[in-house]
């Protein structure tokens, strides 16, 4: 029997390389996004579907779910919008601050809490929530980011919990970086001219040669998503790429001190 995954955030990058992945294994896919008319590529493929979604709109969220719900099952959900508030802080307005937790975090939450009556009837069903390693780990400039992220984190381990006990499992999947537009139009940054230095010095540490080398594919990364999906296993958490493995060793080896001691010498040494 073919199997249905939802997926959000699916106009570009880890999204739409996830939806490509399933529906070429065989998978009824529903690819959803803020705005369909835009997109050429996905509505092309045979297996996806794509659908209007806003996570932040929580009046669409929970009708179009509950709309699909009534012809379509779905075994899979990965919760993957989401964007990255960069730059200082104390430039953040409220606005932004507002926008980053709505999508990043409320998003989530809408998504996932619209379909765990359907998988809790069921008795099974996967909700993969992409997560980044900056929900383990911290860098200067991202401090918005970060904290939708560790949250999602500490979120997704109490739903385990939960939700275990009606078979449904609970995953993240936490990558490092990626090579898609995260630097484009999945950024949004702030400003405030006390930390003009900081933001060159943070630019040229992220855009290194060497830290983009280690950047992994969408590609690769829904690869690690698939087999979330797919190997049946009560894990909660799956660090994904490189680089990503990498800090995540680094941090539990030796430890949150030595790890801050190192990211302040990249920074401002």
């Amino acid at each position: 029997m073919t199997k249905t995954i939802f997926i959000t955030g699916t106009s570009s990058g880890l999204g739409k390389g996830t939806a490509i992945l399933f529906a070429r294994r065989g998978w009824n896919v529903i690819a959803t996004m803020r705005d369909p008319s835009k997109e050429t590529e996905l509505n092309t493929i045979p297996g996806i579907q794509v659908l209007a979604l806003d996570v932040t709109d929580a009046a669409q969220v929970n009708e179009t779910i509950a709309s699909l719900l009534r012809t379509t099952p779905v075994d899979v959900v990965v919760n993957n919008a989401g964007y990255g508030l960069g730059g200082p802080f104390e430039g953040a307005t409220e606005e932004q601050l507002q926008r980053q937790i709505d999508t990043n975090l409320m998003g989530v939450f809408r998504v996932t809490q619209a379909f765990i009556a359907h998988f809790r009837n069921r008795k099974s069903g996967v909700f993969i929530t992409i997560t980044s390693i900056g929900g383990h780990v911290a860098f200067p400039i991202f401090a918005p980011y970060h904290a939708t992220k560790w949250a999602l984190e500490g979120w997704s381990e109490s739903l385990w919990y939960e939700l275990s006990r009606f078979g449904i499992q609970v995953k993240t999947v936490a990558p490092g970086g990626i090579r898609s537009d995260f630097g484009g139009r999945s950024l949004t940054l702030t400003s405030h001219p006390a930390y003009d230095e900081l933001m060159e010095g943070a630019e040229k540490v992220m855009r290194a040669p060497k830290r983009l080398a280690n950047y992994a594919s969408p590609e690769a990364i829904a690869e690690v998503i698939y087999t979330a999906a797919t190997d049946g296993k009560p894990q909660l958490r799956y660090i994904a790429g490189k680089g990503a493995k990498m800090m995540y060793r680094i941090r539990n080896l030796f430890g949150y001190r030595f790890f801050m001691k190192q990211v302040n010498k990249m920074f401002f040494s």
